[in-house]
């Protein structure tokens, strides 16, 4: 999955061969193709791969995290690139670009709901404890996701606007000044 991952992020989805995958993984072809069967399985499969090591990881973090706004940070942190090329998002984009029968838009549409129901837990237990301010959490997800998803394009083409100031800072500062309580 880790040499699939590297191969996707340096050659892309369409000058992607089997045969690369298997040479840097040290693996036949025949050992690859006998897995996954063709390109489109082997994509879906190193993305839900992916994702599951990244939300454990998360978890792994939050379950450490002593506050909410803290939980709101490594989600942030978490759904961000690190860098443009960024591999992991990399696959996200690759993927997200192909064209996919039912099974596979049920595979990407519960990956991508993954991170709204994340996001969703963490708002409501800040909310509940009254850290948070009391938004409607379907809708207040829905744009922090796609702000987060359009700085992550910023990040990955290497917007030169975030070289001086940090991306993790901003979207934090935008998602916390709506969430922040306001006094009664």
């Amino acid at each position: 999955m880790r040499a699939a991952i590297s191969v996707i992020a340096e050659k892309g989805t369409a000058g992607l061969r089997m045969s690369d995958i298997a040479a840097r993984a040290g693996m036949s072809t025949g050992h690859i193709l006998y897995h996954f069967g063709k390109k489109d399985r082997l994509l879906l499969e190193v993305l839900a791969w992916s994702q599951a090591d990244l939300w454990t990881r998360f978890q792994q973090a939050a379950d450490q995290a002593p506050s909410p706004a803290e939980k709101l940070d490594l989600f942030v942190r978490f759904y961000l690139p690190r860098h443009p090329g960024d591999e992991r998002y990399a696959l996200w984009t690759q993927v997200l670009t192909q064209h996919h029968d039912e099974a596979g838009r049920q595979l990407l549409t519960e990956l991508l709901d993954g991170w709204d129901e994340r996001l969703e837990a963490i708002l409501r237990e800040g909310r509940d404890l009254g850290q948070f301010a009391d938004v409607d959490l379907p809708e207040f997800t829905i744009r922090a996701v796609a702000m987060l998803s359009g700085l992550s394009e910023d990040v990955m083409f290497g917007r030169s606007r975030w070289q001086h100031t940090s991306v993790h800072t901003f979207a934090l500062s935008a998602l916390e000044r709506e969430l922040r309580p306001t006094a009664k």
